[in-house]
């Protein structure tokens, strides 16, 4: 994805771009309905009175902004919910949320079409044919507003639920593993070891600013290469907290640049393809959606909220996840490179364990149902995946099995806790010891 089309995309998320575009075809049909009449060959039958449409759009009017404060109410109260309840970085599918933004944008379209039609109407704009069309108008928006009346009515059942963000996290979450499958160095060639690799090798691209990289342009790395007749290799991953000395990639032998451009204009170029930001972002970092989900999992045993229900389902949507991980396997089928001289690093599975696992081992250490939840979670994984992955589901098992050595106060808690643990190691095959 560009770096231009990952900004519209985000752009579209926002609500105000929602909600300024259905106002705008609001205030657009109450002005047609004016103008189309001249258009209209026949005549319709019946006659509205420019009264009885008055009364109509003066009660649309009232009744939508009185609608509209009240769920602008809601929703702060329901991410005020998920702040405290689940974790802030979550809000953000929250305030994206596409049924809550159709909502309130039908709810502002409708008050802008009313208001609109109201004063039109008073100056007497609408003939015989005018008031009929707008009236007809006006019906398709009371049932347009009545659906999402309905619509808004179910969803307030489930906004701002732990339950509910916790899906949209993990859905998040998943679509970031299952794009990253399909491309696992975004479209690039894979480049292992960078930091041993490159040291010391081709010229560095800096960050100017500091941030987290959200987004990465392939294809302007791409044309940079072409530019430069070079192979760029990028040293990190979406997700990563850069300074203003830190290497974003390096760019191996290169000519000179073309007569259009100078050396340093395309490395600005380059540089741009980097989108660095305060906050990271979903979607080009499968790291921060277990992140986040962990996240919930901790604050959900922190002594405030002492729900250890919660962090043991999120063990079990974290598995769900590395499962699919460990199920889909990077390719580097050379059909499937768009970029064939950018190479990217790929993500770590230690990370990502890391990522997914720490703190709750850490924060449910003296918990007896969340160690044993996380032990035979990782046991699962342990038997997924390649040697790497295994690999790093048996650390994260032995990390939190120490933790839990530490924190569990009962002695028949640690016991039960070690069979769990000498039986898993007594049914592994040798050669996974």
């Amino acid at each position: 994805m560009t770096r231009w089309r990952w900004i519209l995309t985000r752009m579209t998320r926002r609500l105000w771009v929602r909600a300024t575009l259905i106002g705008l075809l609001g205030v657009a049909a109450a002005i047609l309905a004016a103008v189309v009449e001249r258009f209209v060959p026949w005549e319709l039958p019946g006659s509205i009175g420019a009264k009885s449409v008055d009364a109509i759009l003066n009660i649309i009017a009232s009744s939508m902004l009185a609608v509209t404060t009240f769920s602008l109410s809601i929703m702060t109260s329901a991410y005020g919910s998920a702040t405290s309840n689940v974790t802030p970085r979550a809000t953000t599918l929250l305030i994206e949320d596409r049924v809550t933004q159709n909502v309130l944008s039908t709810f502002i379209g409708s008050f802008l079409f009313s208001i609109v039609g109201i004063v039109v109407l008073k100056t007497g704009a609408y003939g015989d044919r005018g008031r009929v069309i707008l009236f007809i108008v006006t019906i398709g928006i009371i049932v347009l507003i009545v659906v999402a009346l309905l619509r808004w009515i179910d969803h307030l059942t489930r906004l701002g639920r732990v339950g509910e963000t916790t899906d949209r996290v993990e859905q998040a979450a998943r679509d970031a593993i299952e794009q990253r499958l399909k491309e696992p160095y975004l479209g690039g060639r894979r480049l292992d070891d960078p930091a041993r690799t490159m040291a010391g090798r081709g010229a560095a691209l800096t960050a100017d600013v500091t941030g987290y990289v959200q987004h990465i342009d392939m294809a302007a790395l791409s044309r940079c290469c072409e530019a430069l007749d070079a192979d760029i290799f990028v040293m990190l991953n979406p997700g990563a907290f850069v300074y203003p000395d830190s290497v974003l990639a390096r760019i191996g032998a290169h000519r000179p640049a073309g007569e259009d451009e100078t050396r340093d204009e395309v490395l600005d170029k380059a540089r741009a393809a980097f989108s660095i930001g305060t906050g990271r972002s979903f979607d080009q970092d499968p790291r921060f959606g277990l992140v986040v989900m962990s996240e919930i999992g901790s604050r959900a045993l922190s002594p405030a909220i002492n729900d250890p229900g919660t962090a043991i389902d999120v063990v079990g949507r974290t598995t769900r996840l590395l499962g699919l991980w460990a199920q889909g396997g990077p390719q580097d089928a050379a059909e499937e490179i768009a970029h064939p001289r950018v190479h990217v690093a790929p993500l770590d599975t230690e990370d990502l364990f890391e990522d997914a696992f720490m703190l709750m081992a850490r924060d449910g250490a003296g918990l007896i149902e969340v160690q044993l939840r996380i032990q035979k979670a990782l046991q699962a994984l342990a038997r997924m995946g390649d040697d790497a992955f295994r690999a790093a589901a048996r650390k994260q098992a032995r990390l939190a099995h120490e933790r839990a050595e530490v924190a569990l106060p009962l002695d028949a808690d640690r016991t039960r806790l070690r069979d769990l643990v000498r039986d898993d190691a007594d049914a592994r095959p040798p050669a996974a010891q």
